[in-house]
């Protein structure tokens, strides 16, 4: 079976998972997480990509990120593989490619999916989400995340600025303030995401659909030269 091309559509928010080969390591170190990390961000500059939320662990990276047009997040992509992996070759002594395979997207529904998807990536540098069952409401994920100095969350949780990060506008749509957001935020981090959500939320990156109702699916396909959505199972009724 031929393989879909990649979603990437100008304007809307993206989930975005790279993984690494089995056996290897996304980053052996805190010299190479901090590698990694100036070579995403200046690859988000230069492609001008708006980087919203991102964590890594030693097998993934993942990032919700919304590109300036259809092409920027491959460019994105592909810039910081060339970077990072080059240096962290040289680092290393090694040869080839660090990547399992290319990175998989889907294109999300803003008003429905962007907080879920920031609370999917930052919750995964935890751990929380490791078994894929849901995370249930326990108090205490919020304060893990801010002290987490991978990921994006210590940003939205007030404890420093990140500048890898662009705010979406949904996550300022939390409070007037910067207090009122964060708070809010954690209330969300510690209530957790449903078993259902996860699964939703992982399946569609796997898969590369777009994540969304079916009225946010149908318009997105106007302006798509793929489907979005798979095919209803069992063969078609007849005319």
């Amino acid at each position: 079976m031929a393989r879909l091309a990649r979603l990437a559509v100008a304007g809307w928010p993206h989930l975005v998972v790279q993984r690494v080969h089995d056996g290897q390591l996304l980053a052996r170190d805190d010299l190479d997480r901090a590698t990694l990390l100036a070579a995403l961000r200046d690859a988000a500059r230069v492609t001008q990509v708006a980087v919203h939320a991102y964590s890594f662990d030693d097998s993934r990276l993942l990032l919700l990120a919304t590109p300036s047009d259809d092409t920027a997040l491959s460019a994105m992509m592909q810039a910081f593989g060339r970077r990072y992996v080059a240096l962290y070759n040289r680092r290393h002594a090694r040869t080839g490619s660090l990547w399992a395979e290319r990175f998989r997207a889907t294109v999300i529904e803003p008003a429905r999916y962007v907080l879920p998807c920031m609370a999917y990536v930052e919750l995964h540098s935890t751990g929380a989400l490791a078994s894929g069952a849901g995370l249930p409401t326990v108090s205490g994920w919020g304060a893990r995340v801010a002290e987490d100095r991978w990921s994006s969350g210590p940003h939205h949780l007030g404890r420093r600025a990140d500048p890898l990060v662009t705010d979406h506008p949904l996550y300022w749509g939390l409070g007037n303030t910067p207090f009122e957001r964060e708070v809010a935020y954690r209330r969300l981090l510690d209530e957790g995401l449903s078993a259902a959500q996860v699964a939703d939320i992982g399946a569609a990156v796997h898969k590369a659909w777009a994540l969304g109702g079916a009225a946010f699916v149908a318009e997105l396909e106007k302006s798509s030269e793929r489907r979005l959505a798979p095919l209803p199972r069992g063969r078609p009724r007849k005319a």
